[in-house]
Parts: C-alpha cells; sequence; structure tokens
C-alpha cells in the first residue's frame, strides 16, 4: 500500500503540477552534433567504463573545481593527483554556467580538456550534472525560480541552493543540461559513475503564488475531498476549519504547526526532490544505462531534507554522501543511514580532510577512511583538492594551500591510496549482509521536531529523534555487529533475525503491518518508548497504544514520567543505572514481565521490559526512550533470543570486523592500544609479525591474516 501510494502521487503531482517540465527538450542544434558523433565514436573505441561493483576495485581521489584554475595549473594539479596515487576525481557539480553561460549555448570545450587530463594520468571520474545552484542568468529570465520567504519576499540568489526547484522552469532547463552532458559524454572512457544535483536536500522552501498552486494541487492529489484535509487536518479545532481548497496556505517552515500541517509541507518538498530525482535518472537511463550512479545526496538537511528510504532505490545505484563526522559511531551511523538496504559498497563523495576554519588534524582523516572501510565503502574523494581563495568556502582548507604547495595532506591521502589499492586484494570492498534492522522514518523525523510556541510535539521529545535512532545503533556498533538503518515500511524483513524500533513515533498502516507480519512470521522486534503514539497524519491515537500494535507487545503504554537523574532498574537479576531520562508505565496483559524500573517517580510498579510471543516470533518493549546505556544490557538480552552474535572482541574505541578470515582493527584512539591475540599472526598493513599481542598504533588500523 505505501509503494503504490508513493507512486501514484508522484505520476499525480508530475501530471498535475509539473506537466511543462517533462516534455522532451530539443538541443541538438547548439550541441554541435556532427563535431560530438565524431567524439563520442572515439571515446567509445577506447576502454568502457569501470565496473564499480567488482572485487578489489577501490577508490582514492578527491572533489576538484577546474573552474578555479588556470590550464597551468590544471596540469600541475593532475601531476600531484596522480603522485599520490589518486585514480578518481569528482567533477561538474556547483557549475551550471560553466556547461551553459546562456540558456541553450553550452560550452563543453574546456572540460572536454580537463578531462583529456584525467585520461593522460589514469584518474576516473564521478561527473556531477550540475542542477543546483542554478545559474544567475536563469533567475534573471525566469523569476518563478527565485525563492520567496514565508514572509513573502523574493530572496536574492545570494548564496548556493536558493532555487525554486518546483518551478517548471527550473526542472525543464536542468533536464536539459542533463540531456546535453550525458549526450556528449555517454562513451567517455574517464567517466564511471554520474551523480545528481549536489546536496540536493540541502535547499530551501518557498512561498510564491505559484509554490501555493502546487502545493494545493499535490494536497488535492493526495486527499482528493476539502472534507478529507479537514479531517486529517484537525481543522475543527481552534476555528481552522477549510471550505474549500483555495483557502489552503502552505504551512509555514518557521512554525507553529500544528503537526499535521507541518508534516504535509514537508511531504510536499519531498515530493518535489525526489520528482525531479526521477527525472535526472530517466535522463541517465536513456543516455548511459550501464553508468551506475553516485550522487552527493543529503536527505537529513535541516533546511528541507527529503525522505530517501522511501525513495532510494529508484534513483541510486550505490549509496553516496558528504562525510564529515565527529567520530566512528555518528560517522558510521550516518553512513548506514545512506546505505540503507543496498548490496553495493558505499561511497564517501566528500570526505573530511580539513574544514572551515580547521585546518586539519594529523592521521584523522586516515583513521576515518579505515573506519568507512568497516561500513563497506569502495571510494572516498577528499573536500576539496585546492583550498579556495574567494567565494563561498574560502577559509575551508582542502589538500592543496591557497599558494598552490600540497599540504601534509596531500602525503597522508597518498597513504590512503595505497592503503586501499592493498587491501581491495584482501576482500575490499567488504560487502555487509547485516542480521540486524535499525527502523527510521521521514514522517517521525519530522513530527518529533515540529516547531512553534504551540508545539508541544517538540516539547514532548527532549531528545531528539534522530539521537534516540543512534542511540540503537552504538551499541550494537561497540559489539562489531553489522546493522542496516531502514524505513521498515519498504524493505523485506525477513533476511533480518531482529528489528530495532527505537522512538517510531509515527506509526503508519504499513510500517504497523511490516513489524506485525515479521514477529508472526518468527522474527524479533524491540522496541522503545515514544513509539506508535500518533497515526500516519500526525494525530494521537485514540485506541490503545503502542498504536496499531497493542496486541502484537502485549500490552498498553500508559502514563510517561521523567527522572533527570537518570532511569534504573533491575534486569534478569542485574542491577542498570541509564542515563535515560523518560520512561513509559506499561500495562501488560498477554506480555511477560523481565525487569523493573527501581527508581520511578512514582510508587506504582513500573517494567522495564516485556516481551509477547506472537505467531512465531517475540515482541519486545523498553519503557525507556532510546539510550545507549538503557539499550546496550537489554540488547544483551535480547541478541541472544535473536540469534545474533557480536563480532570480535574489542578494548573501547577500537572497532573490528571478518573478512574473508582476516581480521581488520581500527583504533579511533589518539592513543597506541595492545589487543591479546592467539599465536603468531602477520599484518598485513604493516607487514609486522605480531606474537601473543596486537600492536596499533594511535588512529591506526592492521588487517591481521
Amino acid at each position: 500500500m505505501g509503494l503504490s501510494y508513493t507512486h501514484a502521487v508522484t505520476r499525480t503531482f508530475a501530471a498535475v503540477t509539473l506537466c511543462s517540465a517533462l516534455g522532451a527538450t530539443c538541443v541538438a542544434s547548439t550541441l554541435h552534433s556532427d563535431l560530438l558523433l565524431a567524439k563520442t565514436q572515439a571515446w567509445s573505441r577506447i576502454q568502457p567504463p569501470v565496473n564499480l561493483p567488482g572485487p578489489g576495485r577501490m577508490f582514492v581521489g578527491t572533489c576538484y573545481q577546474p573552474i578555479d584554475r588556470s590550464p597551468a595549473q590544471i596540469k600541475g594539479d593532475f601531476a600531484i593527483m596522480k603522485s599520490a596515487g589518486f585514480n578518481v576525481v569528482r567533477m561538474g557539480d556547483l557549475s551550471w554556467d560553466s556547461f551553459e553561460p546562456s540558456e541553450g549555448k553550452f560550452t563543453f570545450g574546456w572540460f572536454d580538456k580537463v578531462l583529456d587530463q584525467c585520461v593522460a594520468n589514469g584518474i576516473r571520474v564521478v561527473l556531477d550534472i550540475p542542477g543546483s545552484p542554478a545559474p544567475i542568468w536563469l533567475h534573471h529570465k525566469y523569476p518563478g525560480v527565485d525563492v520567496v520567504s514565508q514572509e513573502g519576499n523574493r530572496v536574492p540568489p545570494s548564496e548556493r541552493y536558493m532555487d525554486d526547484i518546483s518551478d517548471p522552469d527550473y526542472a525543464r532547463l536542468a533536464k536539459q543540461l542533463a540531456v546535453a552532458m550525458l549526450r556528449r559524454y555517454a562513451h567517455h572512457p574517464a567517466i564511471i559513475a554520474i551523480g545528481y544535483d549536489n546536496e540536493v536536500g540541502n535547499g530551501v522552501m518557498s512561498y510564491s503564488a505559484a509554490d501555493r498552486r502546487r502545493f494545493i494541487a499535490w494536497i488535492k492529489a493526495r486527499y482528493g475531498t476539502i472534507a478529507q484535509v479537514n479531517k486529517a487536518w484537525s481543522t475543527q479545532r481552534w476555528s481552522r476549519h477549510l471550505n474549500d481548497f483555495d483557502e489552503i496556505d502552505i504551512p509555514l517552515q518557521s512554525g507553529p504547526g500544528p503537526s499535521e500541517r507541518y508534516l504535509d509541507l514537508h511531504r510536499f518538498w519531498s515530493d518535489v526532490v525526489i520528482h525531479r530525482l526521477n527525472e535526472l535518472e530517466a535522463v541517465r537511463r536513456q543516455y548511459m544505462p550501464k553508468t551506475p550512479t553516485l550522487s552527493n545526496l543529503w536527505d537529513t538537511a535541516g533546511r528541507r531534507g527529503f525522505d530517501y528510504l522511501s525513495s532510494y532505490r529508484s534513483y541510486a545505484t550505490f549509496g553516496a554522501m558528504g562525510f564529515y563526522p565527529g567520530g566512528a559511531i555518528d560517522g558510521s551511523f550516518e553512513v548506514a543511514l545512506t546505505r540503507a538496504g543496498l548490496d553495493t559498497p558505499l561511497w564517501l563523495n566528500e570526505f573530511t580532510a580539513g574544514g572551515g576554519g580547521w585546518y586539519g588534524d594529523p592521521g584523522r582523516s586516515r583513521m576515518l577512511a579505515y573506519v568507512s572501510l568497516i561500513m563497506g565503502s569502495q571510494g572516498i574523494l577528499a573536500w576539496t583538492f585546492n583550498s579556495h581563495s574567494g567565494g563561498e568556502e574560502q577559509a575551508l582548507f582542502g589538500l592543496v594551500d591557497h599558494d598552490g604547495k600540497p599540504s601534509w595532506k596531500v602525503h597522508e591521502w597518498g597513504q590512503i591510496a595505497a592503503d586501499f589499492k592493498l587491501l581491495g586484494k584482501y576482500g575490499f570492498p567488504r560487502p555487509l549482509h547485516p542480521k540486524v534492522a535499525i527502523a527510521y522514518a521521514f514522517d517521525s523525523a519530522i513530527v518529533s521536531s515540529t516547531p512553534g510556541p504551540s508545539s508541544t510535539t517538540k516539547q514532548y521529545f527532549k531528545t531528539g529523534y534522530y539521537d534516540q535512532v543512534q542511540s540503537a545503533f552504538e551499541p550494537l556498533y561497540k559489539k562489531n555487529i553489522d546493522a542496516a538503518v531502514l524505513n521498515i515500511r519498504y524493505e523485506d524483513l525477513s533476511k533480518y533475525k531482529l528489528v530495532i524500533v527505537p522512538a517510531l513515533y509515527v506509526m503508519d498502516p504499513g510500517s504497523a503491518k511490516a513489524i506485525r507480519d515479521y514477529v508472526h512470521g518468527g522474527g524479533t522486534v524491540l522496541m522503545t518508548g515514544y513509539s506508535a503514539k500518533v497515526n500516519e497524519q500526525a494525530q494521537w491515537f485514540e485506541t490503545t497504544l503502542p498504536g496499531r500494535l497493542s496486541d502484537v507487545f502485549g500490552l498498553r503504554t500508559a502514563a510517561f514520567y521523567r527522572n533527570d537523574g537518570g532511569v534504573k532498574f533491575n534486569l534478569q537479576g542485574e542491577d542498570v543505572s541509564s542515563t535515560a531520562q523518560y520512561y513509559e508505565i506499561l500495562e501488560p496483559s498477554t506480555a511477560k514481565e523481565l525487569g523493573a524500573i527501581t527508581n520511578s517517580y512514582l510508587p506504582e510498579h513500573a517494567p522495564i521490559l516485556t516481551v509477547n510471543q506472537f505467531g512465531k516470533g517475540h515482541a519486545f518493549y523498553l519503557a525507556t526512550e532510546s539510550n545507549a546505556t538503557a539499550l546496550a544490557p537489554v540488547l544483551d538480552f535480547v541478541k541472544k533470543v535473536a540469534g545474533v552474535q557480536d563480532g570480535p572482541q574489542t578494548p573501547e574505541g577500537v572497532y573490528a570486523r571478518v573478512i574473508d578470515g582476516r581480521t581488520f582493527y581500527v583504533n579511533t584512539n589518539y592513543q597506541e592500544v595492545r589487543i591479546p591475540i592467539e599465536g603468531r599472526r602477520k599484518g598485513l598493513l604493516s607487514g609486522t609479525t605480531f606474537e601473543g599481542t596486537l600492536v596499533i598504533g594511535p588512529k591506526g588500523a592492521e588487517l591481521l591474516e
């Protein structure tokens, strides 16, 4: 039901609101087709694109903006890349007007010369279609592309991503650009992958009169009648009743909500983003069907975002993202969220090498590169190659300093390239086959953060939804257990032994059915507090909680309380002190109690964990919020029931996985670690033989035979 709805809305949205963007655009006259034909025939006689999924193919390189560099500098830059052992660059992003300086006039000659340099230096290319930001000429010629603030004011496109991507002229011209680029480079030997619209989720919502008409058309497609809109939006509350569709305004991004309207605001813009991505994917399938996609997406961006987990399979061959983590755990969680249910390796299209106002920390990029290998990465690209002298990010420091001199980071990335090349011989990129899935949903992320003075939902969520899902990931990661992060409504759960449902506030019918069917068929589910409180329209259930699933979990969740000192409990005879501050009072019916809270706010009895047998499976409910210190001991118990095994045992801050019988260790600590091992074993990265004790230096790694 969920999938068919998504596809139906996408089709309706296209037909009703964006039909003018879907027509074919003739660009042959501007492409000098005779010269193009000669070029493409020559390119097709060279070598075909690399088969990226192939075993042992590892890629290390950088993001590169040749528009900032002179021909002489470009030649020198590629010499530096080649000497460092780089074998890939990502180019094209953020450069629309360099390819199309005015409408329909394409200038590719400059980029052809850059690609020639790539071929000469043995460097492959991830080619981004730079559909965002739109050029200034486009804004001036088609003012509908200008963003209008929620106060009704035009906002000049002074910063990246200030384009109204729902505008038909934007859609038409972005597609025309994609057609022109992919026709020209369809057979180019350097290009191994295509990317779409850098950081597409990091855009701005717009409130023009045309946007309002498109939003109303979307609402009509979703609800059908104004009566259904009134029901979905609870307009009987506080005199908000709508008499017809013309009375609808676009909900305010800054609030106040209410949650129902705020959720539909984000759903609308999410559908716009997904529609744009699918349009570009259709162009790729027409002109470069054998070339995979590696798009640098940002679905969790705070300004707009989009529902990646419900749609990624329609436009993503490989999971890809910008990688700027605080550490191993949060970075690996972001990677798992991007990889989702894909079986292909992961690409980190922007990889931290320096930062805004931060020059870099020797060894940190290399350590994080090792961490990414644990999570199945195949390619990493430093952001960025040359430090920019002007424009945005001029104090974000790349591999090469502002004066063109290679920094120490070039040497470090050369070490990464050598390591990746070596590890390609030993089972990398690492295939992942996780047996644990963690539920994450766009709708819950949006509703739990509804802004505004009347948003009691945001007050209810003292700990953010994203943080709670990451807290479910953390204890598994520390035990060296792989976990997928998925929207369970759209995935086959039968391949997983354990499904964790942390704080899934919105419980739509599809997600409820997925949980019900999975448990009934023999699966094990662990759900935490905050879950299944509201329906798919963000309205609290008027039935027993957890909504739609009280029989599966065999209980009723009733009152809730907070304990600022942390929830303490006894689980199977063991006392546990956690930092969780929220807990619910569970009233079991058919569920069995497995432990109790020992510092409950009230004298009433408060179970901490219950289990209910439903069909052939088991449904566990944890009374607290999803908190790593509360979940860790609970998972130690639940994993045994589910049959999930821990990975290699490692000290704090050291993570490991077994690949083809060899154990790969990553030390994220800033000091040396010593790990007991059996017998005498050789380290393939260092060439050192270890006996009895494995020694790994600060921020180092080792692959043990």
